[in-house]
């Protein structure tokens, strides 16, 4: 599905054709493990599923470029060992796709810098491909552009259906001041995310009035729900 011209969503990726430029965002490799420590008790299928999902995506696309947005492993102070051995089997795996690895600087990412020197690769706080800005969206990063993607957010939306709600992960389309505003939703699939209807908003692109953003949800398929205040 085009969320704007030459962006394509796939699946929980972005994908600029022009440019053959894939964007994840939000991969928190390990978790499931810290999550297991701190006594929440989930399974450890996290990084099978991720690999699955993934592998779908870059099947049948041609790509010169993948962007990671930000938020790469999950632990803030250490690298586990989960975490080294998953985060560097995953940038093997993209590696065998493209010609070029990007890492954005997520604000999980602050011991990044040994993971990324095994694979010659620089953090940065954002990328541009054309007129549009890439960047986590923990801070605000000035830079001219007409589009802005960033993860962070983690978006999710509950859709109540009888005395179930269902949780989905979802894209949001929007304004940040006179740009255009794409929020990605979290490629770590332990959990859907933060739902945008009930909880806190975290990133300050989003300090704003939502509800005339539009919410694309990820299921089997990609859905156009309209916008965020006909889901409330």
């Amino acid at each position: 599905m085009n969320i704007k011209e030459n962006i394509e969503i796939k699946d929980l990726a972005l994908y600029l054709p022009k440019e053959k430029v894939l964007i994840i965002s939000d991969t928190h490799i390990g978790m499931d493990e810290a999550l297991n420590k701190e006594g929440v008790l989930v399974p450890r299928f996290g990084f099978k599923d991720l690999k699955k999902r993934l592998e779908i995506i870059l099947k049948d696309l041609e790509i010169n470029t993948i962007v990671i947005n930000g938020d790469l492993k999950h632990e803030f102070g250490i690298i586990s060992n989960t975490e080294w051995s998953q985060t560097l089997e995953l940038l093997e795996i993209l590696e065998n796709k493209c010609k070029d690895i990007i890492l954005i600087r997520g604000n999980h990412d602050t011991i990044l810098g040994p993971i990324a020197k095994k694979k010659n690769l620089k953090p940065r706080d954002f990328y541009k491909v054309g007129d549009i800005l890439i960047t986590h969206g923990n801070k605000i990063i000035n830079e001219d552009a007409k589009s802005i993607i960033i993860g962070h957010e983690h978006p999710a939306v509950g859709l109540k259906e009888d005395s179930r709600v269902e949780t989905y992960k979802c894209f949001l389309k929007g304004k940040f001041e006179n740009k255009l505003l794409i929020v990605m939703p979290s490629f770590n699939l332990v959990t859907e995310g933060s739902n945008i209807l009930r909880e806190d908003i975290l990133s300050p692109y989003l300090d704003q009035d939502l509800s005339k953003f539009e919410v694309f949800i990820v299921g089997e398929d990609v859905y156009d729900f309209g916008r965020v205040e006909d889901l409330e």
